[in-house]
């Protein structure tokens, strides 16, 4: 998976002239029409979930919210928990730039989050050293601000799979997404309170968006159905969410 620097450099033109091109051919899909916030009423145990990041969790190529990982989710916690739940999420959105409103946002208290970053991270060149460090400044206002007792980072998507973009940029973003989960999952391995994500998802065109860059509607529903499995299973950690 991984490119050598001489690779890279020999591609280079290639790899910008596509980029262009598929910036300039994909087209632009709104994020899912709905509400943000809800509660999803189900087991004894009540619980707050906040969704945050960035198109794939704002829905970008869905019509609706419903079909999305902010109603899916609580959806698929709900044989076992009531869910208050609320969606911080836009299209087109660094790690920094979430931990930017995070710290523009009103805190409160928080059982779980779930976050969904790191595509715009790789599309901006961002180095791995740069991206972790974000991610930890994330994970620091997550738990500063909203007191959140347990976090669900979800993986980088493996870009070297979306419909949207052609060989051989698809094989360089997916390297350079691969690279920052590797870190990220490494870091993660040390917190307590954070459990990584890393979705088996069928990124086939049928079920992709209509750019062939972002999730449809079931694999937003698989999605939630595997941060689900995590939860239920206590996270790692068997007392959390009897």
């Amino acid at each position: 998976m991984a490119l050598s620097f001489l690779t890279r450099l020999f591609l280079a033109p290639v790899l910008i002239w596509q980029g262009r091109q598929v910036k300039k051919k994909t087209p632009r899909l709104p994020e899912a029409a709905g509400p943000r916030s809800g509660h999803q009423v189900g087991g004894p145990r009540k619980i707050r979930l906040l969704i945050l990041g960035d198109s794939a969790a704002a829905g970008t190529g869905v019509g609706r919210q419903e079909d999305c990982i902010a109603f899916q989710l609580p959806k698929a916690l709900s044989s076992r928990y009531m869910v208050d739940w609320s969606l911080a999420a836009q299209s087109g959105l660094t790690t920094v730039q979430m931990a930017d409103r995070l710290e523009q946002m009103a805190g409160h208290s928080t059982d779980l989050a779930i976050t969904s970053l790191g595509v715009n991270d790789v599309k901006a060149g961002m180095s791995i050293s740069a991206f972790l460090d974000h991610q930890k400044r994330l994970i620091f206002l997550l738990r500063q601000r909203f007191q959140v007792s347990q976090i669900i980072v979800t993986a980088v998507p493996p870009m070297e799979k979306f419909p949207a973009l052609p060989w051989p940029l698809n094989r360089y973003l997916g390297a350079r997404a691969a690279a920052m989960n590797q870190a990220l999952a490494r870091w993660v391995e040390q917190e307590g309170d954070i459990t990584f994500l890393t979705l088996e998802l069928p990124f086939e065109d049928r079920l992709m968006a209509g750019d062939g860059f972002h999730p449809g509607p079931e694999l937003h529903r698989i999605w939630a159905e595997q941060a689900a499995a995590l939860v239920k299973g206590g996270l790692g950690k068997p007392t959390y969410f009897p």
